[in-house]
C-alpha cells in the first residue's frame, strides 16, 4: 500500500495511506479542496483523491485469483526467456514475483528519486524563487547549488523534496533546519 502526502500552499497538510488521507481531507474547507495537491511518496506524481466515496470496482476479475486479489495481466516474452522461467523453482510466475520483489527491495535510484523530486516541483513549485535554477542542479546532482536554490521556499517543501531525494540529513543554509 502506497503512501501519499497532501499540500494546500506550501504546508504540508497530511500524509498516509490513500484511504486515510482521503478521511482526513474530507473535513477540510470544501473551499480548500479544490487546492490540495495530492501527491505519491514513491515517484512524486500528483493524484487524484475520491472524496465522494469508494469509487466502483471493475467486474471484469474472472481470471487469476480474485478471492486473493490477484489478476491475471499478460506478459510477452521471448521463447528463451519462457525455457529459463520454466526451469525456476515455483514455476513461471513464483519466479516473476521474485524477481521483482528483488528489484523493488534495492529501491528506487538515484535518477528515479530525481525524476521523483522533479514531478513534485513541476506541480507544486513552478512560481517559486530560482525555479529554474533549482531544477538545473537538482539534474547536475549539485546539492549545494539546489540547496541554495530553494532555501527560501517553505520548510513543508523542502522536507518534502529532501524526502523523495531520499536526503534526510540537513544541508547547510538550506533553510531545512528539521531532520527528515
Amino acid at each position: 500500500m502506497g503512501s501519499y502526502t497532501a499540500f494546500l500552499g506550501g504546508k504540508q497538510i497530511g500524509a498516509g495511506t490513500r484511504e486515510a488521507l482521503t478521511r482526513l481531507l474530507v473535513g477540510c474547507d470544501p473551499n480548500d479542496l479544490h487546492a490540495i495537491l495530492v501527491f505519491e511518496d514513491e515517484t512524486g506524481r500528483l493524484t487524484d483523491l475520491d472524496y465522494g466515496g469508494a469509487m466502483p470496482r471493475e467486474a471484469r476479475r474472472a481470471v487469476g485469483r480474485p478471492r486473493l486479489g490477484v489478476q491475471s495481466r499478460e506478459v510477452t516474452l521471448l521463447p528463451r526467456h519462457w525455457d529459463w522461467l520454466s526451469q525456476q523453482p515455483g514455476g513461471a510466475s513464483a519466479a516473476l514475483r521474485r524477481l521483482v520483489e528483488a528489484a523493488r527491495s534495492e529501491g528506487p535510484t538515484d535518477r528515479e528519486r530525481q525524476d521523483a523530486a522533479y514531478r513534485f516541483m513541476q506541480a507544486a513549485c513552478g512560481d517559486r524563487p530560482h525555479y529554474e535554477e533549482a531544477l538545473r542542479a537538482l539534474y547536475r546532482s549539485s546539492r549545494a547549488a539546489f540547496a541554495d536554490a530553494i532555501r527560501n521556499w517553505p520548510a513543508d517543501v523542502q522536507g518534502y523534496i529532501f524526502k523523495l531525494l531520499g536526503t534526510p540529513v540537513v544541508i547547510e543554509g538550506s533553510g531545512f533546519d528539521r531532520q527528515g
